[in-house]
C-alpha cells in the first residue's frame, strides 16, 4: 500500500482548481491527498444573492468545499480559520481577522503542525505571483514556503510534533501566455473586469520556470463536476464562464508546476511526475 501523500495549500475554497487534476490523478494511483485553506472565502463574489447571505457565507463555502473535496477523493481537509482579505485595496483588507493581517509566526506554525501531522512528501501552493496577484494568494505562497522549511527543523515549533522533511515543494499557476491570452479576451468583453488590478505581464509561470507539465485530460469531466460544487461562485454570466468552450477545455487539460525546492534532486526531463525520485 502506498505511503505517499500530496498536500495542496491555498487561500480560498475553489483555489484547489489549479491542481484538481493532480489530486484526481494521484488519488487514483493510491496516493493520499490533503488540502489546506487559509480562509473560507467569506468576501468572495456571490454568484446568486438568493443562494445565501453574507452572514453565513463562510459556512456554505466550507460545505461546498467539502463536497468538492469528496469528488476529488480528498479525505483530509483543514481550514486555518482566517478571514478572506478581499482584493488588493478593498476595505476588507483592514478587517481584524483578514488573512493578510495575521501574524506570520502564527500562520507558519499552523501549517507546520499540519505538515508534521499529515507528513506529505510533496507540497503544492501558489507561485510567487499568486496566479492573479490576490493578496491572500501571495500570503499563502510565502507562508507555505516558510512552513516547508520550518517543518523540517526540530528546533522550530518543537511543541507541534516531530520534524518532517517533505521531499518537494511545487508552485502552481497558469502559464504567462495563458494569462495574457485570457486577459486580452476578458478586457475586450468587460474593461476593468477580472485582472484589472494586476499586470498580466508579471503573472503566471514562464516557460523557463515550468518543471512538470501534467496531462489531466482524462479528468476533464471530474474537474468540472468538482468545480461546480462551488455554486455560490459559479456565475454563468461571468466573462470567464463565457470564454470559448474549446479554450476552457484546453485550460483544464494541462496543469503546470514549478519545482521550488527539492530534497531528492531535480525533476527528470520529460517525466512530468510530481513524485519523481520520491520514495513511498
Amino acid at each position: 500500500m502506498s505511503t505517499k501523500r500530496l498536500l495542496g495549500v491555498f487561500a480560498h475554497p475553489d483555489d484547489e482548481g489549479f491542481m484538481s487534476g493532480a489530486l484526481l490523478h494521484y488519488r487514483a494511483s493510491g496516493i493520499e491527498t490533503g488540502l489546506v485553506f487559509a480562509t473560507r472565502g467569506e468576501v468572495g463574489e456571490i454568484s446568486d444573492p438568493l443562494l445565501k447571505t453574507r452572514d453565513d457565507l463562510d459556512e456554505i463555502r466550507e460545505e461546498e468545499m467539502r463536497m468538492a473535496a469528496s469528488l476529488l477523493g480528498v479525505n483530509n481537509l483543514w481550514f486555518l480559520g482566517y478571514r478572506d482579505s478581499g482584493v488588493r485595496g478593498a476595505p476588507d483588507n483592514q478587517h481584524a481577522r483578514a488573512f493578510i493581517r495575521a501574524r506570520p509566526a502564527e500562520v507558519v506554525g499552523k501549517l507546520v503542525q499540519i505538515i508534521r501531522q499529515f507528513r506529505p512528501q510533496v507540497i503544492v501552493t501558489f507561485d510567487e505571483t499568486g496566479a492573479d496577484g490576490h493578496p491572500d494568494h501571495l500570503a499563502i505562497y510565502r507562508y507555505t514556503t516558510s512552513a516547508f522549511h520550518a517543518a523540517a527543523d526540530s528546533a522550530l515549533y518543537p511543541d507541534l510534533g516531530p520534524a518532517h522533511s517533505a521531499a518537494k515543494l511545487y508552485y502552481t499557476s497558469m502559464t504567462r501566455q495563458q494569462i495574457l491570452t485570457m486577459t486580452e479576451w476578458l478586457q475586450e468583453q468587460e474593461p476593468g473586469g477580472p485582472f484589472k488590478n494586476a499586470d498580466p505581464q508579471t503573472l503566471g509561470l514562464t516557460d523557463e520556470q515550468i518543471n512538470v507539465v501534467l496531462d489531466v485530460e482524462r479528468w476533464q469531466d471530474d474537474k468540472v463536476l468538482a468545480a461546480s460544487q462551488h455554486r455560490t461562485q459559479v456565475n454563468p454570466s461571468n466573462p470567464v464562464a463565457q470564454m470559448l468552450p474549446e479554450f476552457q477545455r484546453k485550460l483544464r487539460a494541462t496543469e503546470y508546476y514549478q519545482l521550488a525546492t527539492s530534497r531528492v534532486g531535480d525533476d527528470t526531463m520529460g517525466e512530468n511526475d510530481l513524485f519523481t525520485h520520491v520514495e513511498g
